[in-house]
C-alpha cells in the first residue's frame, strides 16, 4: 500500500439538512477495497454520492490525497473519482463502446474528441472487463448484467484515483459476480486505485474486501478488517436477524430451525450431512444430529438447524458419554439417517451409533 488516497473526517451526509448517516471516519489506501454494508435504507448509497460530490456533505469533510472534495472543481473531481451507480442509463443510439468512451470526457476538452491514446485506454478498459465483444452493440439491447459490466469499463476508462461502485454485483449471475470482483481486486492492486463499494452479498464482502464499514441506525457502527467485522454474532445484530441465523464462518445465512421433539436422528460429520439437514428443515421435520466435533465444517449448520445436537470437543475422540447421550436421543426418533461412509479413530463413536441402530432394526425383524 502506498498511503491514504481517500479519507473522511467526522463526516455527516444526507439530503438538504436531513442527516442520514453521521460520524463517518474512514481511510482507504492505494490498492485497498473498502466495502460498505448495512441494512436496507441505512444510507450506503448516500455515502457514495457524497464522496463523489453528487450530494453536498452536511458536515465534516471528504478528502482525496489530502485535498477536500468540497474545494475541487467538477473537472478535477471527474478526473479523480469515477462512479458506477445502479441507476439505469438512458442513451439513444449509443454503442457500448460509445458509453465506455464517455469515461474519457474529463480529459478531452469541450468538443469531446478522443485521441488515439484515449481510444487505446477505452479498448484496454473493455478488454479488462471482457466487454470488447459488445463494442458495437446498442446499449439498449444488452442485459442488465452486461450493462453493469460496461459501466464498470466506463469507470475504469476514467483512470480515477478513487472508484465508487454501488452494488456492482446486482443483476449478475454467480460466475460474473466472481469475475467482476476479481477484476476489481486486480485493478485496485495493479493501478493503485482506492475502491469503495456497497454490497448486499455478505459472503462476497467477507472474501473480497480489505476493510468493511458497517452502517446502522444512522451511524458508522463498526469499521475493520473482514476478520474483525465477521466475528461472534455481530452481523446478526447489525441486521437484526430474527428469521434464521447467520453463519459467520461462511458469511452465509441459514433458515430458521424447526423446533420440537426430534423425529429423525442424523449421524453426520465432515460436511456429509449438510444437505440432509437442509432437506429436513425444508420439509418441516424437527431432527437431532450428532456426534459432531465443535471444529467440524458442518458444526455451524448443524447447530443452526438441529432441534437437538450432540457435540464433542475439538480434536478429541468421541467419548462414551457423548455416545450414550446420542443413543438416548436416537432411540426416541422414528428414523435414523447415517450420512457417513467412513469411520476413523476420532469419530468411532458414530460407528457405535450406527451399530446400535442396525442391531435394533435386526431385532425387530
Amino acid at each position: 500500500m502506498n498511503g491514504t488516497v481517500l479519507n473522511s473526517e467526522n463526516l455527516s451526509v444526507g439530503y438538504g439538512k436531513k442527516v442520514v448517516v453521521s460520524g463517518l471516519e474512514f481511510e482507504v489506501g492505494r490498492g485497498e477495497i473498502l466495502t460498505v454494508i448495512g441494512p436496507n435504507g441505512a444510507g450506503k448509497s448516500t455515502i457514495l454520492k457524497s464522496i463523489a460530490a453528487q450530494l453536498p456533505v452536511i458536515s465534516g469533510s471528504v478528502n482525496i490525497s489530502g485535498t477536500p472534495v468540497s474545494g475541487m472543481s467538477a473537472q478535477d473531481i471527474a478526473k479523480n473519482v469515477s462512479v458506477c451507480l445502479t441507476e439505469r442509463i438512458t442513451a439513444e443510439r449509443m454503442t457500448c463502446e460509445d458509453i465506455v468512451s464517455t469515461g474519457r470526457y474529463p480529459y478531452t476538452g469541450r468538443l469531446g474528441l478522443l485521441s488515439d491514446d484515449d481510444r487505446r485506454i477505452v479498448r484496454e478498459a473493455m478488454e479488462l472487463t471482457g466487454t470488447v465483444y459488445l463494442a458495437d452493440t446498442d446499449i439498449r439491447h444488452i442485459s442488465d448484467g452486461q450493462r453493469q459490466t460496461v459501466m464498470l469499463a466506463r469507470a475504469i476508462a476514467q483512470q480515477p484515483e478513487v472508484l465508487l461502485l454501488d452494488e456492482p454485483t446486482s443483476f449478475l449471475d454467480i460466475n460474473n459476480k466472481l469475475k467482476l470482483l476479481n477484476t476489481l481486486k486486480e485493478l485496485a492492486r495493479s493501478r493503485n486505485i482506492a475502491v469503495v463499494q456497497t454490497l448486499h452479498e455478505l459472503d462476497l464482502a467477507q472474501r473480497f474486501s480489505d476493510k468493511i464499514l458497517c452502517i446502522k441506525d444512522g451511524r458508522a457502527d463498526r469499521t475493520g478488517t473482514p476478520e474483525e467485522v465477521f466475528s461472534g454474532d455481530y452481523i446478526s445484530r447489525l441486521y437484526g436477524i430474527d428469521s434464521g441465523s447467520f453463519l459467520t464462518a461462511f458469511g452465509t445465512a441459514e433458515a430458521r430451525k424447526i423446533t420440537g421433539e426430534p423425529e429423525v436422528f442424523v449421524i453426520g460429520g465432515g460436511g456429509s450431512a449438510v444437505d440432509t439437514y437442509r432437506r429436513l428443515q425444508r420439509q418441516g421435520i424437527p431432527f437431532a444430529a450428532g456426534i459432531i466435533h465443535e471444529n467440524d465444517i458442518e458444526y455451524p449448520v448443524a447447530s443452526s438447524l438441529a432441534a437437538e445436537l450432540v457435540t464433542e470437543k475439538a480434536f478429541e475422540p468421541v467419548s462414551d458419554e457423548s455416545v450414550h447421550k446420542a443413543i438416548d436421543i436416537m432411540r426416541k426418533c422414528s428414523e435414523v439417517i447415517c450420512c457417513l461412509k467412513e469411520f476413523g479413530s476420532m469419530n468411532m463413536g458414530n460407528k457405535k451409533l450406527l451399530d446400535d441402530y442396525t442391531s435394533r432394526m435386526k431385532n425387530k425383524q
